[in-house]
């Protein structure tokens, strides 16, 4: 099992940036890829961004340009860094892992972002 921590939201201004971290522990050594998916009030969770062991990356089409996510040298916390934040932003935002033979994700507990206009 694989356990996420989440960390870094908060209350921010339209154009403002924050960073979100999220701390695995467990098998980590099985994670296949790390994940960012937000949901916001009255809305499906979403895709925000991912990154496998590997190093690649991918982003949805409303962060792309603005948004970077990464891993720590240990390899066991990833980070996402948002730019330019808009206030369709806001949302409570959760870190996801995906391991080799295992039959569900896994989540953390999810991190608020509330950006004000």
């Amino acid at each position: 099992q694989v356990q996420l921590v989440e960390s870094g939201g908060g209350l921010v201004q339209t154009g403002e940036s924050v960073r979100l971290s999220c701390a695995a522990s467990g098998r980590i050594f099985s994670i296949m890829a790390m994940s960012w998916y937000r949901q916001a009030p009255g809305k499906q969770r979403e895709f925000v961004a991912s990154i496998t062991s590997g190093g690649s990356t991918d982003y949805a089409d409303s962060v792309k340009g603005r948004s970077i996510i990464s891993t720590g040298n240990a390899g066991n916390t990833v980070y996402l860094e948002m730019n330019s934040l808009k206030p369709e932003d806001t949302a409570v935002y959760y870190c996801n892992a995906k391991l080799r033979g295992a039959m569900n994700d896994y989540w953390g507990q999810g991190t608020q972002v509330t950006v004000s206009s």
